[in-house]
């Protein structure tokens, strides 16, 4: 009878040992599938980056071409210029191109006119935009809505739609073969687009901020140079990247209003070596100085990054 109990009890040992058994290789199938599903998942998520990493770099590449292209050029040699195949890099380097280019006295002479019509432009239209965009958004006066929709409806008006008045007021003026027609109305806080960047920008800052600032004593002037200017970097940094990279590159402007050889800035005077008079057309020489001519852009963005991305981000938001 005790034999027989024990081989019982045995096999009921025996029986719950295979059901333990089938349990933990159920239970470490059950781990094993999350697990593949993680593995899946990572595979997954690493490819998708790579893949948008691909596109991003192939993008760029894209865009960047015509840049290695104009650096390219700007050291080859007229004849490989005029060679019918496209070909980035040169056979052998001319920067014989960069001191033939230097040693030139109408690129400075057209360079320092570029760099003070700018600097001019900068520093009037920067610091009226800042006043009226401060003006349209923190202070309370009558009519500032009425105002705010004129000035926004001025974008409707094509810029070739007001050439010729301002043409002709400029001439009624003496401001022909002058820098002023360029410069000074920049100070009267022109463009209505730059201006509602700044607004709702400034729209977004804490109205406590103002409200402090008076129960301190502060005017309004000392709110705005004290509080909100620090606080609108990143905006004014953006605007100042707009108006400098249109500046330097504006043609149209002091092709009417200059006039004068002497006064003439960096576009017209890339724009006069492509002589179509000429042949072959000194591809090499126009690029050498459109390379020269973009390197401060350059560097202005690559300095301001930062606060010009910023800007961008942080613009139209409300919180």
């Amino acid at each position: 009878m005790s034999e027989l109990t024990g081989r019982n009890l045995s096999g009921a040992e025996r029986d719950a040992e295979a059901g333990a058994e089938r349990a933990g290789a159920a239970a470490t199938s059950r781990r094993r599938k999350p697990a593949l599903l993680d593995v899946f998942r990572r595979g997954w998520r690493y490819t998708l980056v790579v893949l948008f990493y691909a596109v991003l770099v192939g993008a760029g590449a894209f865009f960047l071409f015509p840049v290695a292209w104009m650096g390219g050029t700007s050291l080859k040699t007229i004849e490989e210029v005029s060679q019918a195949q496209l070909s980035i890099f040169p056979a052998e380097p001319q920067w014989s191109n960069y001191t033939k280019q230097l040693a030139e006295r109408n690129f400075y002479r057209a360079y320092g006119n570029s760099i003070y019509t700018v600097l001019m432009v900068l520093l009037g239209t920067v610091s009226s935009l800042v006043v009226v965009a401060f003006a349209f958004s923190r202070l309370q006066w009558p009519g500032r809505n009425v105002v705010f929709a004129l000035m926004l409806g001025t974008l409707m008006l094509p810029a070739q739609a007001t050439l010729v008045p301002q043409y002709v007021l400029f001439y009624e003026l003496g401001w022909l073969r002058t820098f002023n027609p360029i410069t000074l109305p920049g100070f009267f806080a022109g463009g209505a687009a730059l201006v509602f960047l700044l607004r709702q920008f400034m729209l977004t800052l804490p109205r406590e901020l103002d409200e402090s600032a008076q129960i301190d004593g502060a005017n309004p002037l000392q709110l705005l140079w004290l509080i909100i200017m620090p606080l609108s970097r990143p905006a004014i940094a953006t605007v100042t990247v707009f108006l400098f990279v249109g500046q330097w590159n504006n043609l149209v402007q002091p092709l009417l209003y200059l006039q004068k050889a002497e006064l003439f800035t960096m576009p017209i005077y890339v724009a006069q070596k492509n002589n179509l008079q000429e042949s072959p057309i000194p591809w090499h020489d126009i690029m050498t100085a459109s390379v020269l001519f973009v390197i401060p852009v350059l560097v202005i963005f690559i300095l301001t990054q930062r606060y010009f991305t910023e800007g961008i981000a942080l613009t139209g938001s409300k919180g």
